[in-house]
C-alpha cells in the first residue's frame, strides 16, 4: 500500500520528513516554502488517493498563491506532532 492511500500514514510520513528537516537545521520559512512547492506538485501531478487528499487538491485548485501558501503552512502545523521521529 502506498503511503498516499492512508491519510494517517501520509501525515506520519510528512511529519517524519518535517522532523528530519528541523533536526538538520532547516528554518520554518524554508520548510513552509518547500511545503508550498510540494503541495503544488502533488495537486498538479499526483492523483488523490483518499477523500482528504481530494479535498486538499480541490482547495488548492481554487486558491490564490497566498491561500496555497497558507494551506501549505497549515499542513506543516497539522503534522508537527505526528510521526515517529521527534
Amino acid at each position: 500500500m502506498s503511503v498516499l492511500e492512508n491519510w494517517d500514514s501520509w501525515k506520519d510520513f510528512l511529519a517524519d520528513r518535517l522532523h528530519h528537516a528541523q533536526n538538520d537545521g532547516m528554518s520554518n520559512d524554508v520548510v513552509n516554502n518547500l511545503a508550498y512547492q510540494i503541495g503544488g506538485y502533488l495537486a498538479n501531478q499526483v492523483e488523490a488517493k483518499n477523500p482528504q487528499e481530494k479535498v486538499l487538491a480541490d482547495l488548492w485548485s481554487v486558491a490564490s498563491k497566498e491561500e496555497q501558501q497558507a494551506i501549505a503552512s497549515i499542513m506543516v502545523k497539522l503534522v508537527q506532532n505526528n510521526g515517529t521521529v521527534q
